[in-house]
């Protein structure tokens, strides 16, 4: 028969992870990507210019507009924090690293929140592991510490936490008050008052980042949660129902808040019944949510009493609500990709419950692949690299001259330290997981994080100029400013949110809408619109000048035309 808790964990098992090594970790991930790069299309360079707009003359902040056009998510605090660190900012920042301060704060904050919402989670009396006959077991505070490692550790694995954490986005602002909202919840079985004051925070910060429903529905998970499992971690008494009422309130407050500054957006979209289009989902389920996604189904079959049975859990029951939420609003939104990212921190506390059950030889075929994988992709980072330099070997080297045409390579001392750094840094973690030391339950996870930091780390050092140059818009703006004198005003027609807002943050340019009171010289637009004949312009006022393609996407293009001297009658 199975034990209803399936943990037994001895004491040895939970050792402290060195605070110092978990730390530099953290650091690394989430410095490298906000610092020394250019703004990537499309949504990081356009949040940027609905944060430069904000800045301007007469702007309104309850109304945010890039050349007329609003916002494709009807957010607001995202904007204000990037307007806010902008402003604040000395003179001698660049603009889009002084919004990316503010953004590489959300992401602490998440990483922070995913730590101690699985530390609140296992500390709670189902969660502990069995207790032993004759003593020895471990104990619970040392037990959810080892388990939050783990949690984190867990998250810095996930391989769709990489890009998108590190944009100045409402994506990454939703992420952030989502694991804000999921650590509350944990911890609402506490006494005082500071649950519900997070709680608050958290779902009113979420609803202003352009997710009001997530808000209302992870409110009323934690409502669902103190209903189904009211023990107190500490002495397990039930909790006050005064509690649950408190929430209640935050709840009906933010969606109050929400419907005043009509936050609320009907954005559902089912999906398809084509097969291509749930093979493509799947896809970004397989490979968005690794390695967390097999660690949480196993960690929901071995605790399946818990689960199923009369008597639920909340180290189960909250990190699966929130998991459920936002597998849904993955189904039937148009962005899957960013709303599934708000499922990482719950599954990547599913997956730390995983760990106690595991047994040598699953966690011995989750070390092997997990070295063999980023060692093969950290080798494929160096290679490409080399051949950038050196031109050898030659089907990498022509494969970028390929891909990214007119990209010139340099050499940078910097990039190219920190990289052998680490690599240097990976070496030594693979010789101390294969060597012998006493176990930890969290040791499963420290190759997968480790790796996944290792590869985001080369490619954002070594491959970071070719990104800038293949991701960015600044070739194309380049081209466009050399054509264009930066005295005249220019009319846009057709442009993209993206395209606009790196014409302003790329050039000097003095953009305006076509079709305004004031009549400029060049016209940048876009071709389609004026073949459709979605204007109110007159095009025989407009001659041809030019057209500037990007260099790694020759399909996206922005047409110059010059106003057609006036002819006399």
């Amino acid at each position: 028969m199975n034990h209803p808790i399936p943990a037994i964990v001895a004491q040895s098992a939970v050792r402290r992870l060195p605070r110092a090594a978990l730390l530099l970790l953290c650091a690394a991930y989430v410095i490298t990507g906000f610092i020394g790069r250019n703004p990537w299309k499309n949504a990081d360079i356009t949040a940027l210019g609905y944060m430069m707009a904000l800045l301007a003359d007469g702007a309104d902040w309850m109304n945010p507009r890039l050349l007329g056009l609003a916002p494709e998510v009807e957010a607001l605090l995202p904007y204000w924090l990037g307007a806010w660190a902008i402003k604040l900012a000395p003179s001698f920042v660049p603009l889009d690293l002084a919004a990316r301060v503010a953004f590489a704060l959300l992401l602490l904050v998440t990483l922070a929140a995913t730590w101690y919402g699985t530390y609140q989670l296992a500390r709670s009396p189902r969660a502990q592991p069995v207790a032993f006959a004759f003593g020895g077991e471990a104990q619970p505070a040392d037990y959810a510490r080892a388990m939050a490692d783990g949690g984190l550790l867990a998250l810095l694995a996930c391989l769709g936490l990489a890009q998108l954490s590190h944009e100045t986005t409402p994506g990454a602002a939703q992420l952030c008050f989502t694991a804000l909202a999921f650590y509350a919840s944990a911890r609402l079985t506490q006494p005082g008052t500071a649950p519900i004051l997070i709680s608050f925070a958290a779902l009113l910060g979420l609803a202003l980042s352009g997710a009001p429903a997530l808000a209302m529905l992870f409110g009323l998970g934690g409502i669902l949660m103190l209903r189904l499992d009211p023990s107190n971690g500490e002495d397990a008494a039930p909790v006050p129902k005064a509690t649950a009422l408190h929430l209640g309130g935050v709840v009906l407050l933010v969606g109050a808040v929400a419907t005043a500054m009509d936050l609320w957006r009907w954005r559902v979209e089912l999906p398809g019944l084509s097969w291509n289009e749930w093979r493509s989902l799947g896809r970004l389920l397989l490979w968005f949510t690794w390695p967390a996604w097999p660690l949480a189904l196993w960690t929901v079959w071995r605790w399946r009493h818990q689960v199923l049975g009369v008597q639920t859990s909340r180290h189960l029951l909250l990190p699966l609500w929130y998991l459920l939420v936002t597998l849904g609003c993955t189904l039937t939104t148009r962005s899957a990709d960013r709303s599934l990212l708000l499922a990482l921190p719950a599954l990547a506390a599913l997956a730390a419950f995983a760990l106690p059950t595991l047994k040598r030889g699953v966690s011995a075929v989750i070390d092997w692949f997990t070295l063999l994988f980023f060692s093969g992709c950290g080798i494929i980072v160096w290679v490409i690299w080399i051949a950038m330099q050196t031109g050898i070997p030659r089907q990498p080297a022509a494969n970028v001259a390929r891909l990214a045409p007119g990209f010139e390579h340099e050499f940078s001392s910097l990039p190219f330290a920190l990289a052998v750094l680490a690599t240097v840094a990976w070496g030594w973690l693979v010789k101390w997981r294969v060597g012998r030391h006493p176990a930890a339950i969290w040791k499963s996870l420290v190759l997968p994080a480790g790796g996944a930091v290792l590869c985001w780390v080369l490619v954002l050092t070594l491959w970071l100029p070719l990104l800038d140059y293949a991701r960015s818009y600044a070739p194309m703006m380049q081209q466009i400013t050399r054509s264009v004198p930066s005295s005249e005003c220019v009319e846009v027609l057709g442009l993209s949110r993206s395209q606009i807002a790196a014409l302003q943050f790329h050039s000097p340019l003095n953009l305006r809408a076509a079709g305004d009171a004031v009549q400029c010289p060049v016209l940048l637009a876009n071709g389609e619109a004026l073949a459709k004949g979605e204007h109110t312009i007159d095009v025989t006022q407009w001659a041809m000048w030019s057209i500037v393609r990007r260099p790694t996407d020759r399909s996206e293009h922005i047409q110059i035309y010059r106003r057609a001297p006036v002819r006399a009658p």
